[in-house]
């Protein structure tokens, strides 16, 4: 087995909050740069920019896993993972077909690029992409893994967009096996409360709208060999 340092949760300049410096080539170059084995980029609503990312991270010679950032209907965000760009790419037509379709304001939310393979920008997606989507927590388990995805509910020691704070508990009937955390401080007083996560696999990610908060190479993940299909399969075994 592989200790593969990781992180899974990163936003491009295709969500209106994430820096201009943001692309996939800075991404990819910094978190290279920082050591990281594995990363995701995961925009919010959107995997328009994983290609560009994919590619980019082939050129540094470390491995990025195609994802998003999902809103639910209870503005729940979950991290949406999956084993290639095809599988990333359906889902992104069908969370499409569920969002609002509310015109982005740059300057209130800020410009959402689309890029290519050449880190260079093609155009802008129309629609905010921050709003949330027709799509409810507990159909997310299965549309992510009939695509041979994986769901990560996000942040969810947060007090805003996260599991807990939103529903105010974690569904007894729910599926996941990993969760993310940012403050891995509030682990244990989470795990009492939810005893659901003692099955867990817990997860550290940046949420980095900025390049310098990409993560350090302080956390592992425990895969057989680096690559998407191999870290998600390792995910997906409950602890």
């Amino acid at each position: 087995m592989m200790h593969l340092t990781y992180d899974l949760h990163i936003h491009s300049c295709l969500s209106p909050c994430g820096d201009k410096d943001m692309t996939p080539a800075n991404i990819t170059g910094m978190a290279a740069v920082k050591g990281l084995d594995v990363i995701a980029v995961t925009d919010h609503n959107s995997c328009k920019n994983c290609g560009p990312v994919l590619a980019m991270a082939r050129e540094y010679g470390i491995t990025a896993i195609p994802g998003m950032e999902l809103c639910t209907e209870e503005e729940v965000h979950v991290v949406c993972l999956f084993p290639d760009l095809y599988a990333a790419m359906d889902f992104d037509s069908y969370v499409y077909s569920k969002m609002l379709q509310i015109p982005n304001r740059e300057k209130i939310f800020g410009e959402q690029l689309l890029y290519n393979e050449n880190d260079t920008v093609i155009g802008k997606e129309p629609n905010l992409l921050i709003c949330n989507t027709a799509i409810r927590f507990d159909e997310v388990f299965d549309l992510t893994a009939e695509r041979g995805g994986l769901m990560i509910p996000a942040h969810i020691d947060k007090t805003a967009n996260s599991l807990i704070a939103n529903l105010g508990f974690v569904p007894p009937d729910s599926r996941f096996t990993c969760a993310e955390f940012k403050d891995m401080a509030r682990l244990p007083e989470l795990r009492g409360k939810n005893p659901y996560l003692n099955h867990c696999h817990i997860l550290s990610n940046s949420d980095a709208h900025y390049l310098e908060y990409i993560n350090e190479p302080e956390f592992t993940i425990e895969a057989a060999e680096n690559t998407p299909k191999a870290v998600l399969e390792a995910l997906k075994i409950a602890k």
